[in-house]
């Protein structure tokens, strides 16, 4: 079930938050485009056939024209599809926008909402209003995109679980068959970071985290959505198909600056810098890094990405994929967890509890061979 994923990096402007490689200057749309194209038949061969699942993000990719998406999809080969995937900001889904996506093979549509309080969306230097969600998401359905994903945020400076509840009402209103939420991270390098060593924000407490995550938790399983991984829900047969196969470490191409691929033996990832990818493949070469993965990496990659789903880590293939002396390793780390309910085995396949899906890093890291 190979996926194919395609990076847009432009953005008008960047969020204090976001640690993904973007670039605010003269968009070069046309030649970036040229070279994503150049780049696919430079590589066309690395997933062995056609992909099962497109996801086309940023960056910001409803910068892009619909003239430009439409040569970009026109160029892949579509047919064994299930899912095609566009990140979209939610001021750029205007009615001709929306009725142009609806014309391709995109079927699926992710919007950061983030928040729906203007004030917090002014903090985050978001571009679009609150009320630009809801009139994004009606003017999908009116064009027939009946899949629809929105993330949220919380754990923002002084925020309060009311602010919060409202939040989440505001976005089960919409009635979305997907939702991400995240807890505000401070990556380093990115000005919300430098804001918190400047003393100019204060993070939200381990607490108020843990509390608001669970009141996601229990809200949206009585929407009757499926909590599938730590952050994501759906809808009964709503999951993300695309970042599904990221979990199950399913082999997937990474087109453009700063895409990572993976072939299920080794990682390659592009040159961060548009400048520099471009102009290496305009001489037919990709300006990519990669790693040969080793037992151990691949045993941790297993242990990460299985945790992360509510179906958790199959002991079983664990045992055929790395042998006897890494499953003893992985039940022996585990038991401590077992004992305190962050961990549970049934089924043969050992998973995250409630209380452990918190502080899932922890879990993690505590099972990894060193």
């Amino acid at each position: 079930m190979p996926g194919l994923y395609i990076h847009i990096p432009f953005c008008k402007s960047r969020c204090i938050y976001c640690g993904f490689y973007s670039t605010t200057g003269g968009m070069a749309a046309e030649r970036y485009v040229d070279a994503l194209l150049a780049e696919l038949e430079l590589r066309r061969g690395y997933i062995g056939g056609p992909p099962t699942t497109i996801y086309i993000g940023g960056g910001t990719p409803s910068l892009l024209s619909p003239s430009l998406l439409g040569r970009l999809l026109a160029a892949i080969d579509t047919s064994r599809a299930e899912e095609v995937t566009i990140e979209c900001n939610p001021d750029d889904v205007t009615e001709g926008f929306a009725s142009a996506i609806a014309r391709l093979p995109v079927n699926r549509v992710s919007m950061g909402a983030q928040t729906f309080d203007g004030a917090r969306l002014r903090f985050l230097r978001r571009r679009h209003g609150a009320a630009d969600v809801g009139r994004a998401v009606a003017r999908l359905r009116r064009e027939g995109i009946g899949n629809i994903s929105i993330d949220l945020m919380y754990g923002f400076p002084g925020e309060t679980m009311e602010q919060w509840q409202a939040d989440i009402a505001c976005a089960l209103s919409l009635a979305p068959e997907h939702i991400s939420a995240y807890c505000l991270a401070y990556e380093e390098g990115t000005p919300l970071h430098s804001m918190l060593r400047r003393g100019l924000v204060a993070e939200a407490d381990e607490e108020t985290c843990r509390a608001m995550y669970y009141e996601l938790a229990d809200r949206l399983a009585a929407a009757g959505y499926e909590h599938y991984e730590i952050s994501n829900f759906a809808l009964p047969g709503r999951r993300s198909r695309h970042n599904s196969g990221y979990w199950l470490q399913e082999p997937y191409l990474g087109l453009g600056a700063a895409a990572h691929s993976f072939d299920g033996r080794s990682r390659q990832w592009n040159v961060a810098d548009l400048g520099r990818y471009i102009a290496a493949i305009e001489r037919g070469k990709v300006p990519a890094e990669s790693e040969l993965l080793d037992t151990p990496t691949r045993y941790n990659d297993t242990v990460m990405l299985s945790l992360r789903t509510c179906e958790g880590i199959d002991l079983a293939r664990l045992r055929r994929n790395f042998g006897q002396r890494h499953l003893d390793l992985c039940l022996n780390a585990a038991q401590p967890y077992l004992s305190d309910g962050l961990l549970e085995r049934r089924d043969d396949r050992l998973r995250l509890t409630r209380q452990g899906l918190f502080v899932s890093d922890m879990v993690m890291s505590d099972l990894m061979d060193a």
